[in-house]
């Protein structure tokens, strides 16, 4: 039996901008990591261990692993998605600043509103939502050719793997709803998700030799942790028991906090320098990112 969705109050507030908040220093735990670990070592190791988690998670709520729901062939797809995604975020980020990818990754709500567009009739984009994505990717172009052509030319690698990272993102997004996995648990399409990088970004590791880890410090276990227990596991699964209870249209109106977070860490934390152009251009696409998500 559904139940209807509550409005969003002050309790969601809160959840809503610590998870924010969360999101969008995922970025800067992986720069502060990459000296120590290699970057695919990095993914594999955060998706692996919170694979564990979450399938520990499943068997003390009692909940199967496996059964015969027809959900595995989108399960693996997803799975792939995923692990194309984050590959592309953490060794996109040994090119560019954890500012420009927390932009240009956060655009995928505007690729997954394109693909719901043509797969999920009860997704149709509204004019206002054209106009949002117009916006939107107007500010991805003033950022990409923010900086001189010294900076250019050493961050355009890294920029165009964030926003593959997005379009990933926005893929993976696309075949959740469009699939059978619509109707399994949410912490199932986790599950997949999770596993499937495990393997795939572990091997890629072994297989490229990215494996040589340097002397562990305090500040990468704290990232590594940080990326697996607080993003990977606990984050998503609060975030899936918020969409149980709120209106998921509601809720992705908060999604343009995540890049403003990113940005304000990458600044704070690591000392990355944000002008005005690329400032007007992060404006531009939380507008954009805003009007994509209103639903009326």
């Amino acid at each position: 039996m559904k139940t209807t969705p509550r409005p969003i109050d002050a309790a969601a507030l809160a959840i809503m901008f610590g998870l924010c908040a969360v999101w969008g220093g995922q970025q800067v735990a992986v720069k502060l990591a990459v000296p120590v670990v290699p970057p695919v070592l990095q993914a594999g190791l955060r998706s692996l261990i919170a694979t564990v988690l979450v399938g520990g998670w499943m068997l003390w709520r009692r909940q199967k692993l496996f059964t015969g729901d027809g959900t595995l062939p989108a399960g693996l797809l997803a799975g792939l998605l995923f692990s194309l995604e984050f590959l592309c975020i953490f060794v996109g980020l040994t090119h560019t600043t954890a500012s420009r990818m927390a932009v240009f990754l956060y655009s995928a709500p505007c690729f997954t509103a394109m693909g719901l567009h043509w797969t999920v009739p009860s997704e149709r984009l509204r004019p206002m939502q054209w106009l949002g994505m117009a916006v939107a990717f107007c500010g991805i172009v003033i950022a990409f050719s923010d900086g001189s052509g010294s900076d250019l030319a050493k961050t355009w690698p890294g920029d165009l793997l964030g926003l593959l990272a997005g379009v990933f993102w926005g893929m993976t997004t696309v075949i959740v709803r469009a699939s059978r996995l619509a109707s399994a648990a949410p912490s199932k399409t986790l599950l997949y998700q999770l596993a499937v990088s495990a393997v795939l970004l572990c091997a890629l590791a072994l297989g490229t030799g990215s494996v040589h880890v340097g002397p562990m410090t305090a500040t990468t276990w704290v990232s590594l942790a940080y990326q697996s227990i607080g993003v990977a596991f606990a984050s998503y699964l609060i975030w899936f028991g918020m969409l149980t209870r709120y209106s998921a249209a509601r809720l992705a109106s908060f999604s343009f906090l995540s890049p403003l977070f990113g940005v304000t860490f990458g600044v704070l934390v690591l000392g990355e320098s944000v002008g005005w152009r690329f400032a007007g251009a992060v404006a531009l696409v939380f507008a954009g990112i805003s009007l994509v998500n209103r639903r009326h």
